[in-house]
């Protein structure tokens, strides 16, 4: 059966509000935050509820046609890119808070919900939702299930995974999946950290249950500057070592601090090599303890216009420029692509010095963002999308950065997914063995293969290709996909 028929059939199932295949409405689906790939869906569908979701499932098993998932489209790995030949799947009608439990601390929302408006509606009952992706503003919830989302406070609160209790997921064979629930513990095998970070290629998730915080009474925020990447570096461990968890931890390059402060103005020192910024929350005598004891070691390792914000207005002044970096970055560049590796903290200065080297190589300036207490780094190559040759170089140096992760024990991914953007790379950290079990595991779920197809994991051949890619010189990746 074809692609037209299945069209036709959903056109018969949801209301015509809910099917686009004008090119005009389409348009803007053709691509996520990774805007270096773009592809037209041939056919959009928004479900308004879980039977649609079913009812577009069944039609597309029925028929064969693959089906990608798409969530606020602001994922930066190219894990929402259309199929040619498929239909993508749009959650953005599925909004609702479904329920919050304020003494049971949690709350359960349908994908299409945005991060922040969570936080919002408890906001009065004095709970909040901790993971905060730099845009999540924007992006949904559902979206950051499918990439394991973090944000500036996971090195505290954990990434998505750490804050998911229960999910309801809609098979593309029609079963529909109640993995956890409302409680901390549940019976059976956990399933949930195998569907969180799974990219939308087991099934569409439709209900998700998040736990809540109590807002923390008394919160600080710390910056200090360092002459030194290196002093930075040092700092970062000495916290960690002294028992601090901070509830933020994050590291900024001079091009990047330069880049937030005309954005944004959040006072950072223009003449520093990189800063640091630290928040610690709890009770007030806690917080004045930590943060103490952090201004004492940031001032041993030789940090300079040290700054402590109490005031909420002066914490969230020094957190915006840091959240703004990535569109900042659009004052001094036409585009940028934004890396996603992880590596061992002690490793940290070694692997920025190679980025450097790297970034020279290649001819292209690199803005350094990144949550240093957890080593995730956030490298942001900047270049001209409409310079074929530049994107080549940036998508080149992006694979040999990713590379330089696995090379010192780190991921190529902390919190962006792999989608299309990481599938070279994915060959250098994974053996054969191991991406085999990946589809096996993919098998239980989808055994027609229709989720999602071609991303987050390579197949054997697509490596053994880019090995020989590397043999040759390297080519660029993913011919096929339209660019700029």
């Amino acid at each position: 059966m074809s692609l037209e028929f299945a069209i036709e059939l959903i056109k018969s199932t949801l209301p015509r509000d809910c099917v686009l295949t004008d090119p005009s409405a389409t348009a803007p689906f053709e691509t996520d935050g990774l805007t270096a790939y773009r592809r037209r869906p041939p056919v959009v569908a928004l479900p308004r509820d879980t039977n649609d979701v079913r009812q577009v499932l069944r039609i597309c098993h029925e028929t064969g046609v693959p089906v990608v998932t798409r969530g606020a489209g602001t994922g930066l790995s190219g894990g929402a890119l259309p199929h040619e030949n498929g239909v993508l799947l749009v959650l953005s009608k599925m909004n609702r808070i479904l329920s919050i439990d304020q003494e049971g601390c949690t709350a359960t929302v349908q994908p299409g919900v945005t991060n922040l408006s969570i936080s919002q509606a408890v906001a009065d009952m004095g709970l909040y939702y901790a993971p905060d992706p730099s845009s999540q503003i924007a992006c949904s919830i559902g979206g950051n299930v499918a990439e394991n989302a973090g944000g500036v406070h996971c090195l505290k609160y954990g990434l998505t995974l750490h804050n998911v209790l229960g999910l309801k997921v809609q098979t593309i064979e029609g079963d529909e999946l109640i993995l956890g629930g409302t409680g901390y513990e549940s019976p059976g095998v956990e399933l949930i950290p195998l569907f969180v970070g799974s990219e939308g290629m087991l099934g569409v998730v439709t209900e998700i249950t998040v736990k809540l915080l109590p807002t923390p009474p008394c919160k600080e925020v710390l910056l200090g500057g360092f002459n030194e990447l290196e002093s930075a570096g040092e700092c970062v461990a000495a916290i960690i070592a002294r028992g601090i968890i901070p509830a933020g931890l994050e590291m900024m390059d001079a091009l990047a601090i330069q880049a937030a402060e005309d954005y944004v103005h959040a006072g950072y020192p223009r003449d520093a090599a990189t800063i640091l910024i630290c928040e610690v929350d709890g009770t007030a005598e806690q917080v004045r303890s930590d943060a103490k004891l952090i201004g004492e070691l940031m001032v041993a390792h030789g940090a300079g216009n040290i700054r402590n914000a109490t005031e909420p207005d002066e914490r969230d002044r020094l957190w915006q420029g840091r959240k703004a970096a990535f569109p900042a970055m659009g004052r001094i560049s036409p585009d940028y692509y934004c890396m996603d590796g992880t590596i061992p903290r002690r490793h940290l200065s070694k692997v920025l010095t190679s980025i450097a080297s790297l970034a020279e190589k290649h001819r292209l300036r690199v803005a350094n963002v990144f949550h240093a207490g957890d080593g995730n780094l956030h490298p942001l190559i900047l270049y001209d999308a409409s310079d074929e040759e530049q994107l080549h170089r940036a998508e080149r140096l992006g694979v040999e950065i990713l590379e330089l992760c696995v090379s010192v024990g780190g991921t190529v991914t902390g919190e962006h997914g792999v989608g299309v953007e990481k599938l070279d790379p994915m060959c250098s950290q994974f053996s054969t063995a191991e991406l085999e079990q990946f589809f096996r595991l993919k098998e239980v779920f989808d055994a027609s293969g229709l989720m999602n197809p071609g991303k987050a994991i390579p197949t054997l051949a697509h490596c053994s290709e880019i090995k020989g890619m590397h043999v040759r010189g390297g080519e660029l990746p993913f011919p096929e996909l339209d660019r700029f």
